[in-house]
C-alpha cells in the first residue's frame, strides 16, 4: 500500500461512514413521514408502501452490478459519479408534487445507492492491510451503518416538525456535496488488478434474480405467499439465480466466482449477518408500532426512545470486532447471535404498559449488544476470504444479504403478526357486526392497528375501554409471536456458525493493493 494512502487511512474510514450515513438513513427516514405525505399527496396505502419499497427494490437488484461495475472502473469514480446522482434525485424528490413522481424519483435514489456501497466496504478492505485496524475500520464502518438504521426516524422526526415533507430528502444534497468533495481528496482510487471482457449476461441474470426475489419478498404479504402472482414471481427468480450460478461456473472470468460459496467462513459470515439483519428489521417494524399505536408516542418521540440501541451500537461494534481478533470470530459471532436471540425472547414476553425504564430499554441494550458482536467481525471474515479481483463483487453480496434480509425480516415477522393480530380482532369485533358494524369496516378494523383504533374510536363510549384492551391484546400477542420466530432463527444461526465458522478472520492483507 502507498504511504500516502497509509498516512490517510482513518480519514478514509471517516468519509466512508459519511457517505454510510448518508444511503442507509434515506432507507429508514422516510417511515416517519408517510402521514404527511398520506395527507398531502393523498397518498393511498399501497401508494405509502411503495414510496418505502421503491427504494430498496433497485437498490438490493443493482447491487451486484454496483460491485462489478466498481471492480471494473475504479471504486472512487463510480461511488462519486453515484453520489451526484444521489444529490440530484433527492432535490427531485424533495420538490415532487404527486405520487407518481416522488415514487419515480425514490426508485432513481435507489438505483444510485447501488453503486454506492459496495464501493465503500472495498476502499475501506484496500485502505487498510493491518489486521487490526481493519478490524477496527470494519466495526467504526458497521457502526455507522447500524447508528444511521436507529437515527432515521430522530432525524426524521426533528425535520417535520420545523419544516415541510420535502426537507427529509433535501437535506441530502448538502451531505452528497460534502461527501464528494472530501472523497475527492481523501479517497484512494482503486479497481480490481484483472482485466476481463464486461460480463454483461452475468450481470444481467444477477439483477434480475435478485430484482424478482426482493419484489416477491416485498409484496408476499400483500399478495399472498400462495398467491400465483407470489409463487410466480419467486420461480422466475430461482430461474435467474440458478442460471446466474451456471453461467458465472463455466466463465473463465465471472463477475461473481459463486465458488467461494463453497468457503465455509463466506458462508457462515453470510448466514449470520443476514438472520443478524432479518432480527433488526423484523424488530424495529414491530417496535416502532408498538411506540407509536399502544404507548402513544408521537413519530419523534418514538425515534428518540430508540437512541438507547444506536448508542450502544456506536459504542459496541468496534469492541466486538477487536474481540473477534482476540477469541475468535467463531465464538464472539456466535455470542453475539445468542444475545439476539435472548433479547428477542425477551420481547415476546414483555407487556404492553412495560417500564420504558426497565425491561424496554433493558431488552434494545440486550438485542443492540448482540447485533454489534455480529456485525463487525461476520464481515471482516466474509471479506477477508476475497481475492483482490472479488472485493467489488463480494461487497455487493454482503450488501445484498443484509437488504434481502432485512426486507425478509419485515415480510416474515409482519406476516406472523398480521396472522395472530387479524383473527383476534375479528373475534372481538365480529359479535357487533348486528349492531351498527359494518362489514367493510370489519375488514378494515383487522388489517392494522391503527385502522382497528379507528374503528373502535365509533364505538358507544362505554364500549371503547374494553375494546381497545382486546385491540391492545391482539397486538401484543402478534408482536410476542413475531419475536419468538425471529429468535428461533437466531438460535438456529447460532448453531449453524459453531460449526462452521472458522475461529479466526481469514484476511490475507498482504493480497490487497491500493492504486492511489
Amino acid at each position: 500500500m502507498p504511504a500516502s494512502v497509509h498516512d490517510r487511512r482513518w480519514w478514509i474510514l471517516g468519509v466512508l461512514c459519511v457517505v454510510v450515513l448518508i444511503v442507509v438513513i434515506d432507507n429508514t427516514i422516510v417511515n416517519v413521514a408517510l402521514p404527511v405525505l398520506s395527507r398531502e399527496l393523498h397518498a393511498s396505502n399501497s401508494s405509502l408502501q411503495w414510496i418505502v419499497d421503491g427504494y430498496s427494490l433497485p437498490f438490493a437488484g443493482l447491487l451486484l452490478a454496483g460491485g462489478g461495475l466498481s471492480d471494473r472502473f475504479g471504486r472512487k469514480r463510480v461511488m462519486q459519479i453515484a453520489l451526484g446522482a444521489f444529490g440530484a434525485f433527492s432535490l427531485f424528490a424533495a420538490f415532487s408534487n404527486s405520487v407518481a413522481t416522488l415514487l419515480v424519483a425514490r426508485s432513481l435514489m435507489g438505483a444510485s445507492a447501488a453503486f454506492i456501497f459496495p464501493a465503500t466496504l472495498s476502499t475501506l478492505t484496500i485502505a487498510f492491510d493491518d489486521l487490526s485496524e481493519r478490524a477496527k475500520a470494519f466495526g467504526l464502518w458497521g457502526a455507522a451503518s447500524g447508528v444511521a438504521i436507529a437515527i432515521g426516524p430522530v432525524v426524521g422526526g426533528a425535520l417535520l416538525v420545523h419544516f415541510w415533507y420535502g426537507s427529509i430528502f433535501i437535506i441530502n444534497a448538502p451531505l452528497v456535496l460534502i461527501a464528494i468533495v472530501a472523497s475527492a481528496y481523501v479517497v484512494p482510487e482503486s479497481k480490481s488488478p484483472l482485466r476481463r471482457p464486461f460480463d454483461l449476461a452475468g450481470l444481467s441474470l444477477g439483477t434480475a434474480g435478485v430484482t424478482l426475489l426482493t419484489l416477491a419478498i416485498i409484496e408476499g404479504p400483500s399478495w399472498g405467499w400462495r398467491s400465483v402472482t407470489t409463487t410466480s414471481l419467486f420461480a422466475l427468480a430461482a430461474l435467474s439465480l440458478v442460471t446466474f450460478v451456471l453461467y458465472e461456473l463455466r466463465r473463465d472470468g465471472p463477475l461473481l466466482d459463486v465458488r467461494i460459496f463453497t468457503n465455509r467462513s463466506f458462508s457462515a459470515s453470510t448466514g449470520a449477518i443476514a438472520v443478524n439483519y432479518f432480527c433488526l428489521f423484523g424488530f424495529i417494524f414491530l417496535i416502532t408500532q408498538y411506540f407509536q399505536l399502544i404507548r402513544g408516542y408521537s413519530a419523534l418521540s418514538a425515534g428518540l426512545h430508540t437512541l438507547p440501541f444506536a448508542g450502544v451500537v456506536m459504542l459496541a461494534t468496534p469492541l466486538g470486532a477487536s474481540a473477534a481478533l482476540k477469541f475468535g470470530a467463531r465464538y464472539v459471532v456466535s455470542a453475539g447471535l445468542v444475545l439476539v436471540a435472548l433479547a428477542l425472547a425477551w420481547a415476546g414476553v414483555v407487556v404492553a404498559n412495560a417500564a420504558y425504564f426497565g425491561p424496554v430499554v433493558g431488552l434494545m441494550v440486550v438485542l443492540a449488544l448482540g447485533f454489534s458482536l455480529v456485525n463487525a467481525p461476520s464481515t471482516a471474515s466474509l471479506m477477508g476470504t476475497l481475492r483482490p479481483d472479488q472485493i467489488g463483487a463480494g461487497a455487493a453480496v454482503n450488501e445484498t444479504t443484509r437488504e434481502l434480509a432485512g426486507t425478509m425480516g419485515v415480510a416474515v415477522v409482519g406476516s406472523v403478526f398480521a396472522s395472530i393480530f387479524g383473527p383476534s380482532v375479528r373475534a372481538a369485533l365480529t359479535p357487533y357486526l348486528s349492531h351498527g358494524l359494518t362489514r367493510s369496516q370489519l375488514h378494515g378494523a383487522v388489517s392494522s392497528t391503527h385502522a382497528a383504533q379507528a374503528t373502535v374510536a365509533h364505538f358507544p363510549v362505554a364500549l371503547r375501554p374494553a375494546l381497545n384492551t382486546q385491540v391492545t391484546n391482539a397486538f401484543m400477542e402478534g408482536l410476542h409471536r413475531g419475536c419468538f420466530v425471529a429468535a428461533g432463527a437466531a438460535f438456529v444461526a447460532t448453531i449453524f456458525v459453531l460449526t462452521q465458522l472458522p475461529r479466526a478472520i481469514p484476511v490475507k492483507s498482504d493480497e490487497i493493493v491500493a492504486h492511489a
